[in-house]
């Protein structure tokens, strides 16, 4: 029986991250959702209002056997923008923010000393505003928005947003795909 962990992600719109970690090596499953907010079950519509307090991420369940927390933080920061405030592309709202949401203490300094290493190296052409966060609840989106990539890759936002950064991820990780 496989030992599987927990890794909550938010890098903007979940379509654009969940097309990307579906394709990762040791990833079980990977659920849309909301987390970060005060409001308990809240619907798409109300998050995208951007007054709940809520982001879009990603719940990732992962055997860390066949991959390392420290690998998919590594994936989660080269596949979105960590230095844009409340913002990734046009999506703009905290709803979009960058954020880590860690389960424990070892995440939570894993993904500290991944953004220390980050600044150091100036990996990044602006300082990282990824927030690190405590998590306390997710909220699994709506049916709609669970492989949404998969099953609306002909639509335009699909062809122009998400299509473009899977293609980057594909020619960076192919030691890490499925």
């Amino acid at each position: 029986m496989k030992n599987l962990e927990t890794a909550i992600f938010g890098g903007g719109c979940f379509w654009c991250t969940e097309a990307i970690f579906v394709k990762v090596k040791g990833i079980e499953t990977v659920e849309s959702g909301y987390a970060g907010g005060d409001m308990t079950n809240p619907s798409y519509h109300d998050v995208t209002e951007g007054t709940t307090g809520h982001a879009e991420v990603i719940k990732l369940e992962y055997d860390p056997k066949v991959i390392s927390y420290i690998d998919l933080l590594d994936i989660f920061f080269h596949t979105h923008n960590p230095t844009t405030k409340d913002r990734q592309g046009n999506d703009a709202g905290t709803q979009y923010r960058s954020v880590i949401f860690y389960m424990n203490a070892e995440q939570k300094k894993l993904a500290e000393e991944t953004i220390q290493k980050y600044t150091d190296e100036k990996t990044f052409p602006a300082p990282i505003v990824t927030e690190v966060v405590k998590y306390k609840q997710f909220f699994k989106a709506e049916d709609y928005h669970q492989n949404y990539f998969e099953k609306n890759s002909y639509q335009p936002y699909c062809q122009i947003v998400i299509e473009p950064k899977l293609k980057k991820f594909l020619e960076k990780y192919q030691d890490k795909l499925k």
